[in-house]
């Protein structure tokens, strides 16, 4: 199961990363809550692309290296943190806002990141080879 985490949401980044790169203007109005944060900004949108992609691919390959999906799972984990930050200044609203922030990045976030850690829990537990 834990693969099939890191193999999704390594897909939905890398996914997300393409459609910031080439179409950021679509990508700005489309998800909720981001213009809230400011006016539109094309190296922004881009360079955070970047990270998604370098996330992505990180879960992807966790499968094969749990320690590679747990670098892959940093930045998530760190977004996530500041957009729950950000939902606490908002005064807790329960609005769309929210629930995609829950459902885009704080559900992936904390899925992956227990997936790639169980995943290398069981790297460890592993007899090694002689």
């Amino acid at each position: 199961m834990h693969k099939w985490v890191l193999s999704g949401i390594g897909v939905i980044y890398a996914l997300n990363a393409l459609v910031m790169w080439f179409l950021p203007e679509w990508w700005y109005v489309t998800v909720p809550g981001i213009t809230m944060m400011g006016p539109f900004n094309l190296h922004f949108v881009r360079d955070i692309g970047l990270v998604y992609l370098v996330s992505g691919l990180g879960l992807i390959y966790g499968i094969r290296a749990p320690q590679v999906a747990v670098f892959g799972c940093l930045w998530p984990a760190l977004h996530a943190l500041f957009h729950a930050w950000i939902f606490f200044q908002r005064g807790m609203p329960v609005d769309f806002v929210a629930a995609t922030n829950l459902v885009l990045i704080q559900l992936p976030a904390w899925l992956s990141l227990w997936s790639a850690w169980s995943l290398l829990a069981v790297l460890k537990n592993r007899p090694h080879k002689s």
